[in-house]
């Protein structure tokens, strides 16, 4: 009779306690549930200011250079707000990182502009404006691919800085150049983002210099995906 007294006494311990567990674990679900709403939302704001910077950055751009862009043989990519040069051999000596007077003419007119564009009216939303040198897979038939990779790479590098390099020392780039410190890098990219149609490079479009922009919106969505474990690829 003593045990089933001792037993009937623990019962109802046991059942407070594990009441006060079902409501601890319930608390914590909530309050996780309202952590993981609020940074869903906290997303999605930002995801929709980079939508609407990127839009309008595009749309400026679109404005400044539609009349230019045929003749300079170049396109604006909205998606990644990118000016293309396509056919960057025709800007440089072959093999060569030196900028012949041709691109020099079109940079005299083109970065000028850019920069004010992006410097007046978005230079809080700006992150990074990259420069990047691109080739085709081609070159010398004695290198093997990782040779010519290599080379492509060091040919890429040098380019796109020199490009950068020259659109920073134009005169008219004096009173933006701490701007462009702060934010311009030169990247070069061998043939590692060759364009490919119908499975095949396209060598042509491959070869290209590219003015990129990566805006503050577009970092942050990238550093919330990395603390949350996502790849930015993904």
């Amino acid at each position: 009779m003593a045990k089933k007294h001792n037993e009937d006494h623990f019962s109802p311990r046991v059942a407070d306690l594990m009441s006060a567990l079902t409501l601890i674990f319930l608390f914590i679900s909530v309050v996780y549930m309202l952590q993981v709403n609020k940074e869903k939302e906290h997303i999605e704001i930002i995801a929709k200011d980079f939508k609407n910077t990127k839009h309008d950055i595009y749309s400026d751009l679109n404005k400044e250079f539609k009349e230019d862009l045929k003749k300079w043989n170049a396109y604006i990519d909205e998606d990644t707000l990118s000016i293309t040069f396509k056919e960057p051999d025709v800007f440089f000596d072959i093999g060569s990182s030196n900028i012949n007077k041709k691109f020099k003419d079109i940079l005299d007119d083109f970065f000028p502009r850019y920069i004010n564009i992006l410097f007046t009216k978005y230079k809080n939303e700006i992150e990074e404006i990259k420069i990047e040198g691109h080739t085709s897979s081609e070159w010398n038939k004695n290198d093997d691919s990782l040779q010519a990779y290599f080379k492509n790479m060091t040919l890429s590098q040098e380019r796109s800085k020199s490009v950068l390099e020259y659109c920073m020392l134009l005169n008219t780039m004096k009173p933006y150049r701490e701007f462009l410190i702060s934010k311009a890098t030169a990247n070069g990219l061998s043939y590692s983002h060759r364009i490919i149609e119908n499975g095949k490079e396209n060598f042509s479009k491959s070869r290209r210099v590219e003015f990129k922009i990566k805006t503050t919106a577009e970092a942050h969505i990238n550093d919330i995906l990395k603390a949350g474990g996502f790849d930015e690829a993904n």
